[in-house]
Order: structure tokens, then sequence, then C-alpha cells
């Protein structure tokens, strides 16, 4: 569990991360180094929901040495399927990252919303629904690693 208090944000207890892959946690299929680094020790504190369209038929074998759950979803509605998996999930629990418009309904809904930028940009709807948004993965991440950053981006 992640918990932090932040002043003229909220209390957050963390127990879950709903995140997207490709433009996320990979460019083009493949799992960035820094993701690959950081997330077993996120797994260490949150249960990791990994959500993917699977653009680049890449997600299995990419993420198979990690500690996390693998959801593949058809090519339709995809905003809703993530949502779905926040809403089961408990929305209250969970840090949500992505950066596309297909993220965007997740990260409404999750307790905290973080976008990353990297190397495929960001949806316009994704960035509107953000809490924090971050230059990529590894500093989206390391706001979870070191939560001093997260209330100092997110304080009143």
């Amino acid at each position: 569990m992640i918990d932090v208090d932040i002043p003229g944000f909220g209390h957050l207890a963390l127990t879950d991360l709903a995140c997207d892959f490709n433009g996320t946690l990979a460019r083009d299929g493949r799992l960035l180094e820094g993701a690959k680094a950081r997330l077993p020790r996120i797994a260490k504190h949150l249960d990791v929901h990994v959500v993917t369209g699977n653009t680049f038929g890449s997600a299995v074998g990419q993420l198979q040495d990690l500690s996390c759950s693998l959801t593949l979803l058809e090519p339709r509605d995809q905003a809703s399927a993530k949502l779905a998996l926040v809403e089961a999930t408990g929305p209250e629990r969970v840090v949500a990252i992505g950066n596309g418009r297909n993220d965007r309904l997740m990260l409404q809904r999750a307790a905290l919303a973080i976008v990353v930028i990297g190397d495929e940009g960001a949806a316009r709807e994704a960035l509107d629904a953000a809490d924090v948004v971050a230059r990529d993965i590894d500093g989206a991440l390391d706001l979870l690693l070191d939560t001093r950053r997260l209330v100092a981006t997110l304080r009143g």
C-alpha cells in the first residue's frame, strides 16, 4: 500500500496500479528500461495491472518476468474495458497511468491519475483527466516510489 496525505488534495490509500502498456510502459511494443527496473519495486507496494490493446502483439513476452497481471483488450471499446478494471478494483484505491485517448475514463475514475508524455505524446483527453503529468514512465513511477515528490506537485 502507498499511504500519503496531500494537503489541499486529500488522503490517498492506494493498493493498485492500473497501467497502459504501449506509449506508457513501452515504446513500439518494447518495455522501456525504466519501467522494467521500477515495476518490481512498485509491486512491493501495489498490485500492478497492465491493460492493453496489445498493438504490437508483444505485451505477454515483454511482461512475462514481472509481477503483474495482464489484460489484453479487444480493439473495440478499450476505454470502457479499462474503466471496468478500475471499477472492479475499487477506484478509491487505484492509481492509473496512461497516455492515450482510450485511457481517459480510467484516469478520470482513479483516485490518482498520472499521464505520461513519452515518445508517443499524450492525448488531450488523457491530459484533461490527469492529476499529474510526467515527462515519461520513469518520472511517473518515481512519484509513487518517493511520495514526497507527489506531495510537492499536488499540495494546495
